[in-house]
């Protein structure tokens, strides 16, 4: 364990910095657990996963805006979801580049659907960089000042392991039954 926990104090800003260019919800919550333990910083990992998050969005969006033709490729898999972005764009405008950071199946989908239309690259990097860094806060400075109740149920989960594949398959399914109940083809 202490090994474990070496590795993660040596190359865990690492580790951070990629989870954190695709998404990294689960990795700064990690991040902030372990900070709240003492062995990683709470500050270096929000400006770590700030940092990541922030550069990786505007990868997709220049992805998506240069690169329409591969793009359009990967994502002919994910028409309805592409579809449901373009709804969300509409419906909410730029506030859903400050909702996408929290929703798992469209985080990614979001900047390069963005990138594709004609929004306007300094307006999206301006409110990301925003929308960035009150992810990384709420996420990081929650987790810490969660730090004891989830060490608190890590040590159940710990003490009963069939609770941890029950609830993330309850999670997956849930995530799953919500997207597919919000890009379903409606009836004529």
């Amino acid at each position: 364990m202490d090994d474990m926990l070496n590795n993660l104090e040596t190359y865990g800003y690492v580790v951070l910095f990629l989870y954190s260019f695709g998404g990294g919800f689960l990795a700064l919550m990690g991040a902030g657990v372990l900070s709240y333990t003492g062995h990683m910083d709470l500050g270096t990992s929000i400006l770590v996963a700030f940092t990541a998050n922030f550069i990786g969005d505007l990868v997709l969006f220049y992805m998506g805006r240069y690169n329409k033709k591969d793009v359009m490729g990967y994502l002919h898999k994910h028409k309805r979801k592409l579809a449901l972005s373009h709804l969300l764009m509409k419906k909410h405008g730029s506030w859903v580049i400050f909702l996408q950071k929290y929703v798992y199946g469209i985080k990614t989908l979001i900047p390069l659907a963005i990138g594709i239309t004609k929004y306007d690259l300094k307006k999206f990097a301006i409110l990301n960089l925003f929308a960035s860094a009150i992810w990384s806060l709420v996420i990081g400075l929650g987790s810490f000042m969660a730090g004891e109740a989830i060490r608190s149920a890590y040590e159940i989960i710990a003490l009963r392991p069939w609770i941890a594949p029950l609830a993330l398959i309850s999670i997956i399914a849930l995530v799953w039954w919500y997207l597919s109940l919000t890009t379903k083809k409606k009836k004529a």
